[in-house]
């Protein structure tokens, strides 16, 4: 057996599944290849030759670097082929992007053979993906009077790269097709359960919406050849949740343009709508692709004769179709114009917002890596030659307004700025390229990430990022073969990238399986950092964080930074007391709901969430600040007081040890430097040369919400509401019911304490309520059962010592157990506690779930249609929010609540509390301060 003959019994299994040849990333496999190659009598020779023209992927993959020598080896006359001729190998070369194509190509360019350093001149000037190494070479080279070298440089400087790429086409035809009514989540493009298959970009294509709905995209791509797909979600946004990657990569793969005949399964520029517009982070990723993105508003509330809203019998206002967009109409998207256009003709709206200067720009280049990438390469060549830099881009806005203060994330965003007008101070709207401090790479994106990695041929971290990490949270729960498979090999590849990583590639220390937004969280020891990380809940207490698809985590990675607008804000305080018997999870609840009711729409969707919340250290800040994401915000920022601040980054400095004692810093001392970075913020802070940040008196917002803690009585769920007769308002969060609403008789199949949204106070929760409903039942028996996955192991640690951690093992019927991990999941609950390891657990959806139909009330954040839960033909799965006390108290009942039974039920329990008036509540007993 050879690796040749492995790969065809591959080829073979993959056919079965209707697949293609997997794309081939080894070196080893590919010299194989070159070998038969060479072997003009090979029987696999002609087979061979294909999958090294065709299936071989390109960047800094091994496989890569023996195919681009193999390429030299052609040009120079060493080796002899008529299918791969030296123009020919020119041209592979020309589609590697970067890594060692680029260094053969600069081997070929300064050589002596006058003839193939000119074509290998054109080639490179072609090319964006260089490093500092490549730079390097060029600047030694121009230093050493090199025409060629100079040659090049010029052309940099000019961007021709950019330059004569052809223009953006003026008319793009569309057809439409309807993917869903109401939100889409990214589940239904990227279901979290094939999660383990996202980087086979070809397998995981199979799962996006169902079979039926890829067929259906087929056939209206056979009635209407020249015109594209759009993707639309009706009545809805599209793109909310996690997994923006993998989702748009699916989009693109079913409806894109192929980016390369070289390049197997990697479609770009795919076109996707909403009526109320794309998630932002979705929107983001889009940009990643070259794609569009529309905000279709073709759904408007209906107004009566005098201009006011009319309302239907629930108070809810009406909306009527504008124009259809129903599957398999045509329309027109005019990107000189920016218009939409019907098949007539007739215009339907500005589409302006999608075809900004910039956006055109990816659209142009074939996506924003080569926009950043090319822009730095402009920049250092004018620097190389001494010349004055003329961008070949387009300016990035500015907007400032005199007079104005600025918000907290404009502070930030001021404060990191790279390349604006020096002593400009920049306000909302303006496009700003900003330093990262933290990236966070989660593991079922992970492989994407290191993909995408070394498709833009990036080898180490960027100097400038304070750390990056590597969870492991998401595939925590079951270590079964697929995880024993792709964690491992993702695990190496980031620590030797310089990310500290959940697992020690070596082996030498315990495998951290917790959930990457409270490492994040830690880790982020200073409230002016910007944060990037591939999940949707990266939103911390401290700083400013973006979820981030895993394209924009490897950009951030391999340069330390990131492009975005400087996003609008919504202001949030509080007014009242929240009552002694409340959660500040009812507190997040009501939020949402309070503010739909001063502003009928969602203010927060697309923008920052500043949240004054003072009082509150950084993990309990964190519970709302994670709840956003489902706000549908883009970001949120904690306003904290000065003594709060610093308890919190002591804290984090202190767990941040904990990771140091366990031996994950790495040779570059990262974590070590995150503490020095804590100490020198807190002294900062105590000397009163840089209090806590705080957003100007005069800044402006887009509005202002006020939270009543008064109006708030009892305990708030978030209901999917998968019977509305309206599709639309089915499985978003904007529905929250207070818990009478319930009339304590709803049934509840299983209970899930867990995830990011719980902190160390709710474990402790779980634990006091078993000993409150000790006391009153004698012994509590469980009619659904609970599901209970701390975050993180510090907080284990700290229940153990404390002895909350024998309350809860005295009630578990089942305990996690890191020397035998579970290697499948579990299909069958009982009615028991079962203690599962740290990490994601039920709310990813990839590895555990509860039994198809079941009602679930959970304290995780997910309640998208099948992804805690599935449907059966009978039932549809429900996933309802709630708080911890809520959770517990449900699965012992097996029903919801009542009122009087949940006061009784925590009676004596100190919840996590908030006080607005910036003050620790006076006397409080909670561990939460």
């Amino acid at each position: 057996m050879t690796l040749y003959t492995d790969y065809l019994a591959e080829i073979e299994t993959r056919k079965e599944q209707g697949l293609h040849p997997k794309p081939i990333d080894g070196a080893d496999l590919v010299a194989e290849l070159i070998a038969q190659i060479k072997d003009v009598d090979n029987a696999y020779r002609a087979d061979s030759l294909n999958f090294f023209i065709y299936n071989t992927i390109p960047g800094t993959t091994s496989a890569a670097g023996v195919k681009a020598q193999f390429l030299k080896e052609i040009i120079l006359g060493q080796e002899s082929l008529a299918e791969i001729t030296p123009t020919f190998a020119f041209e592979l070369l020309s589609h590697m992007k970067g890594g060692p194509s680029v260094k053969v190509l600069l081997d070929l360019a300064l050589g002596d053979d006058a003839t193939i350093a000119a074509q290998a001149a054109e080639v490179l000037k072609t090319q964006v993906f260089l490093y500092e190494a490549d730079t390097d070479r060029l600047a030694a080279a121009l230093a050493d009077g090199n025409a060629i070298a100079k040659e090049i440089l010029e052309s940099y400087a000019k961007a021709e790269f950019f330059t004569k790429l052809p223009e953006v086409e003026e008319e793009i035809k569309v057809v439409t097709y309807i993917a869903g009514v109401g939100d889409i989540s990214t589940d239904l493009l990227s279901p979290g359960a094939e999660a383990h298959s996202r980087a086979d970009r070809e397998l995981h294509g199979q799962c996006m919406i169902t079979p039926e709905a890829q067929a259906e995209i087929q056939e209206l791509q056979k009635q209407h050849p020249d015109a594209r797909v759009m993707l639309i979600a009706e009545k809805g946004t599209m793109g909310v949740g996690s997994s923006r990657m993998s989702g748009v990569n699916n989009v693109a793969l079913w409806t894109g343009k192929k980016a390369s005949p070289y390049v197997p399964f990697i479609n770009i520029a795919p076109v996707v709508a909403g009526t109320n517009g794309i998630s932002p982070i979705f929107l983001t990723t889009v940009g990643v692709t070259g794609g569009i993105g529309i905000d279709l508003d073709n759904w408007v509330k209906k107004l009566d004769a005098d201009g006011n809203v009319v309302e239907d019998a629930d108070g809810e206002a009406v909306l009527e179709e504008a124009y259809s967009v129903a599957t398999g109409t045509v329309l027109t998207i005019n990107s000189k114009t920016k218009t939409l256009h019907d098949a007539d003709g007739k215009e339907l709206k500005s589409v302006a917002t999608a075809f900004t200067p910039q956006k055109v720009e990816f659209m142009k280049a074939g996506g924003s890596y080569a926009v950043v990438f090319g822009k730095k390469l402009q920049t250092f060549a004018a620097g190389a030659l001494g010349q004055e830099l003329k961008s070949a881009y387009a300016p990035s806005k500015e907007v400032t307004a005199e007079g104005q203060g600025l918000t907290a994330v404009e502070k930030i965003f001021n404060r990191n700025a790279l390349g604006t007008t020096p002593g400009a101070t920049l306000h909302a709207g303006s496009d700003v390229r900003v330093k990262v401090n933290v990236v966070g790479s989660q593991d079922t994106t992970g492989p994407m990430t290191a993909q995408e990695l070394e498709a833009m041929a990036a080898t180490i971290i960027s100097p400038s990022v304070d750390v990056g990490y590597q969870s492991g949270c998401h595939t925590a729960s079951v270590w079964d073969k697929k995880a024993q498979a792709n964690i491992p090999k993702l695990m190496k590849f980031m620590n030797d990238f310089g990310l500290i990583t959940a697992r020690d590639p070596k082996g030498e220390y315990h495998a951290m399986t917790d959930v990457i937004h409270k490492v994040l969280n830690d880790i982020t020891v200073d409230d002016w950092d910007v944060i990037i990380g591939g999940d949707s809940h990266t939103r911390m207490s401290k700083g400013v964080a973006f979820g981030a698809d895993s394209g924009t985590v490897a950009l951030a990675l391999a340069t330390g930074e990131a492009s975005m607008p400087i996003p609008e804000s919504v202001k949030v305080t509080f007014k009242g007391k929240m009552a002694d018997h409340l959660d500040f999870r009812d507190v997040v609840h009501a939020t949402q709901a309070q503010m739909l009711d001063q502003h009928g729409d969602n203010v927060f969707q697309g923008r920052v969430i500043e949240v004054h919340i003072g009082t509150l250290l950084a993990d309990q800040a964190f519970t709302f600040t994670d709840w956003t994401a489902e706000m549908k915000a883009k970001a949120s920022i904690c306003i904290s007081n000065d003594e709060t601040l610093i308890g919190s980054l002591e804290l984090a400095k202190g767990r941040i040890q904990i990771m140091i004692d366990k031996g994950m810093d790495n040779d570059a001392k990262l974590l070590q430097g995150l503490i020095d970075k804590a100490d020198a913020r807190i002294a900062d802070i105590k000397s009163g040369a840089n209090p806590a940040l705080t957003p100007d008196d005069t800044a402006k917002y887009f509005a202002e919400v006020v939270v009543d803690l008064d109006a708030i009585d009892e305990p708030m769920i978030a209901d999917p509401d998968v019977n509305n007769d309206d599709v639309s308002k089915r499985y978003t969060h904007d529905t929250i019911r207070p818990i009478t609403y319930y009339s304590g008789d709803k049934h509840v199949d299983l209970g899930f304490v867990g995830s990011c949204m719980v902190h160390k106070g709710d474990m402790k929760i779980v634990a006091q309520m078993l000993k409150n409903l000790e006391k009153t039942m004698g012994k509590v028996e469980f009619k659904a059962p609970l599901v209970v996955a701390a975050p993180t192991y510090n907080i284990i640690d700290e229940l153990k010592e404390e002895g909350d951690w024998e309350i809860l093992q005295r009630y578990s019927g089942f305990t996690f157990d890191d020397m035998f991990p579970k290697t499948q999941a579990r299909t069958e609950y009982e009615n028991i506690l079962y203690l599962e390891r740290p990490g994601c657990n039920l709310c990813m959806g990839n590895q555990e779930k509860a039994a198809k139909g079941d009602t679930v009330l959970a304290t995780s954040t997910r309640l998208f249609q099948g992804r805690v839960v599935g449907d059966t033909a009978e039932k549809k799965g429900e996933s309802l929010l709630a708080s911890t006390p809520v959770v517990v108290l449900a699965a012992v009942l097996g029903r919801t609540p009542t009122m009087e039974e949940y006061k009784a039920a925590v009676e004596g329990i100190d919840l996590t509390k908030f006080a607005p008036p910036l003050a620790v509540p006076a006397g409080t007993k909670s561990a939460h301060f």
